[in-house]
């Protein structure tokens, strides 16, 4: 069974037992209608946009559509005295999300909002329910979404290099510093797979990991673990750990990254890595970036990177990397070409053979000589006999 560390669930039922009996706090009762209404079909899998996957959406999705739908929707009732958000226009939400990207409209603690994309993407998803909805009513709906901006500004993360993240691992707890050479190692995701990871999903003495699909955002894989399984052991032992258990039941997601972030902050200052966020603002997640680094340069097939951190695209190399901590590798032999290097290990092999043609000749020669040096010193001798008779 998989562990809900966000408790979506949870959190989803509580909001739904609530949105059945009133109206959703802050907005219109024609706004609150359409966005209960939404909710509810994609919980049960209704009018699901042609292009999308069919069925229920999860309660992290779920939770996602509500909370941003409801933002939208006040933002539009207060800045444009929008009540019905099948009114809107084209105009009025093309210069909404021009200003959330701009920096016109901010959020409530004064900072710009950096996944506009996000937004975007959850408002196309409701409007074209909303056409699919009035289509079987009979009724056209414009496509106002269509131009709308969804691309993603690349977001900052917490990158160490292998100098740092020793020095990290070295000036930590020992949970810590297990579970952090367990991150880089592995690159599971955190905290969804990495706090539904069992004893027994080690194997071959914890030289192996198997990310179950039921705990995969993506899809289940066994992976080798190449850094931690020394430590591993050891921590297993130490923690009296049986198969069943949680391999970091122990550790909570939220102290963790409170502890990483004042410990990084002591040993790297309040500076701001390479990849554009503090040390002080190091959380699990950055691991997964870190070891997508650390692995990529290791790695001779794409395939197997994208099998080991558990994805289907080849953009998310990059995405993750940003190819922080590459070097240049290139050397004079990469430069011939195969078929070259086919012909010279030709020649260097003919040649090897001439070598030893020769050495054999050289060989033969000094025995020859050695003969004749010795008949010489014989003839000399009996030369000398003779003048002394």
């Amino acid at each position: 069974m998989k562990i809900d560390i966000y408790k979506t669930k949870e959190r989803y039922f509580n909001w739904k037992e609530t949105a059945q009996n009133s109206d959703l706090e802050g907005l219109s009762k024609k706004n609150s209608d359409l966005i209960k209404r939404y909710i509810f079909d994609m919980e049960n899998g209704l009018n699901v946009a042609i292009k999308c996957g069919k069925g229920s959406r999860s309660y992290i999705r779920l939770n996602t559509l509500r909370i941003r739908l409801c933002f939208l929707a006040k933002e539009f009732e207060q800045r444009y005295n929008l009540n019905n958000l099948a009114n809107l226009t084209e105009e009025v939400l093309m210069k909404f999300f021009c200003d959330m990207r701009n920096g016109n409209i901010k959020r409530k603690d004064g900072k710009e909002y950096q996944s506009v994309a996000d937004y975007v993407k959850c408002f196309k998803a409701f409007w074209h329910w909303h056409m699919k909805v009035n289509k079987k009513n009979g009724n056209e709906i414009l496509d106002i979404t269509a131009d709308l901006d969804t691309s993603y500004t690349k977001p900052r993360w917490v990158y160490l290099n292998e100098e740092q993240f020793k020095k990290l691992c070295d000036n930590a707890k020992y949970e810590y510093g297990v579970l952090m050479m367990f991150l880089l190692d592995s690159g599971v995701r955190s905290p969804t797979e990495l706090f539904n990871i069992k004893v027994s999903d080690l194997y071959n003495d914890c030289k192996e990991v198997y990310i179950r699909d039921e705990v995969s955002k993506t899809f289940g894989r066994r992976i080798k673990l190449m850094l931690c399984s020394d430590f591993l052991r050891t921590y297993i032992k130490e923690k009296k750990l049986k198969p069943e258990d949680c391999l970091f039941k122990e550790i909570n997601y939220y102290v963790a990254n409170r502890y990483l972030q004042r410990l990084a902050k002591k040993l790297f200052g309040d500076e701001v890595s390479e990849a554009g966020k503090k040390f002080s603002e190091l959380t699990m997640y950055d691991f997964r970036h870190c070891a997508c680094c650390y692995w990529l340069p290791r790695y001779k097939s794409e395939s197997a990177l994208k099998y080991r951190f558990g994805w289907k695209k080849s953009d998310k190399i990059h995405y993750y990397s940003e190819m922080l901590g590459m070097k240049d590798t290139i050397s004079e032999e990469d430069l011939l070409m195969d078929v070259t290097k086919t012909e010279l290990e030709q020649r260097m092999a003919q040649t090897e053979k001439e070598n030893t043609i020769l050495k054999d000749k050289v060989t033969f020669m000094e025995k020859k000589m050695e003969e004749i040096q010795k008949l010489t010193e014989v003839l000399f001798e009996e030369i000398g006999e003779r003048k002394n008779k």
